[in-house]
């Protein structure tokens, strides 16, 4: 089959139309602005999708990345405030908020956020002390954030994390740390022992001093109660003494051989009752021992006995034992109201 020219015509304008509808379609993929340049000149930017250009006028002039992309920063010296030397390494997230700045505002846009990363960690750390770069962590990542993402706003970039990942101090550095927070641990523990020991010192003083209270308290209680019980014998005694005289006076002799009688038997309960008495001296006569027996009971009774019930007769009066060739122990007192041998 042999074509025409004008066959031929209409075939190289069908190839042509092809073509350049191929060069004018353009597919954005999501998370990608594609920069449009018409002559070499921005012109506009394309969003995702399909989009449609002027063949062989404008072109594509760079692809941006506007997901959240990880830059990693190597491990760099820095030397603190004071004079430490210390390693460190980061990691920096970013993101692309405007193509056109991003593509003509900067030139090697990660290298640029990488070499102004690594140049506010060294500014940043060394401005600080050792031991506030140790513990301070987040501060060195709030202000390296603040700082980094001024820095890269005019490229269109928004960086949304700087964080440090480890720092290393030197070994001896280390060592030194090591040797420090054992002797700090040590010093609190001592501190923790001392504190407990005194506050234990001051417990045993309080309960001391409220023992030492209370048993005071005790004792006054129970001198106010002796003197209370000495008081009421006192009165007792006055009253006894009182009642004892004005029988006296009333002319009662038996109230007289009664109080005698009963002081008597006191004085003999105490002589037998005393630790340091070895030998009782008592009468051996035993017809002086029943004659006094019989001589307080019939006080007893003439005191305290029934008005209407007279008194027995008294027991028959034993005949004397003879004289000893030896002494009387108890030699005779005179006056005695016990004795039935001496005349009243």
């Amino acid at each position: 089959m042999l074509f025409g020219g004008f066959d031929i015509v209409v075939i190289v304008l069908v190839i042509f139309v092809i073509l350049v509808l191929f060069a004018g379609i353009k597919t954005v993929p999501q998370g990608y602005r594609y920069t449009i340049e018409r002559f070499g000149r921005y012109t506009r930017t394309l969003e995702p999708g399909l989009n449609l250009i002027t063949p062989f006028i404008e072109r594509v002039g760079a692809r941006m990345n506007v997901m959240e992309q990880v830059l990693n920063v190597p491990t760099q010296e820095v030397i603190t405030k004071d004079n430490a030397s210390v390693s460190a390494d980061a990691v920096a997230f970013f993101q692309v908020l405007n193509a056109a700045q991003a593509a003509y505002q900067v030139s090697h846009l990660e290298n640029a956020i990488l070499n102004l990363t690594m140049t506010n960690i060294r500014s940043v750390m060394g401005s600080m002390d050792l031991d506030e770069l140790l513990s301070n962590r987040d501060a060195i990542n709030d202000r390296l954030l603040r700082v980094v993402d001024e820095a890269v706003q005019p490229w269109g970039i928004k960086v949304t994390r700087v964080e440090i990942k480890d720092i290393q101090p030197p070994r001896d550095l280390v060592d030194a740390m090591a040797r420090q927070m054992k002797a700090e641990r040590e010093k609190r523990a001592q501190v923790l022992e001392a504190e407990g020991s005194r506050n234990a010192q001051i417990l045993r003083a309080e309960g001391a001093k409220q023992s030492a209270i209370l048993q005071a308290e005790g004792q006054r209680e129970a001198a106010f109660r002796n003197a209370e019980a000495r008081e009421r014998l006192a009165e007792a005694e006055a009253k006894a003494t009182k009642m004892v005289s004005e029988a006296i006076a009333a002319g009662d002799v038996q109230a007289i051989n009664y109080f005698v009688a009963q002081k008597y038997t006191e004085a003999l309960a105490s002589v037998g009752s005393a630790p340091n008495s070895k030998i009782v001296l008592m009468p051996m006569e035993a017809s002086s021992i029943l004659s006094s027996l019989g001589g307080i009971g019939a006080i007893a009774r003439e005191v305290f006995g029934d008005a209407g019930n007279p008194p027995p007769p008294p027991p028959p009066r034993p005949r004397p034992a003879p004289a000893r060739s030896t002494p009387s122990i108890n030699p005779p007192l005179p006056n005695n109201p016990f004795n039935p041998d001496q005349e009243r």
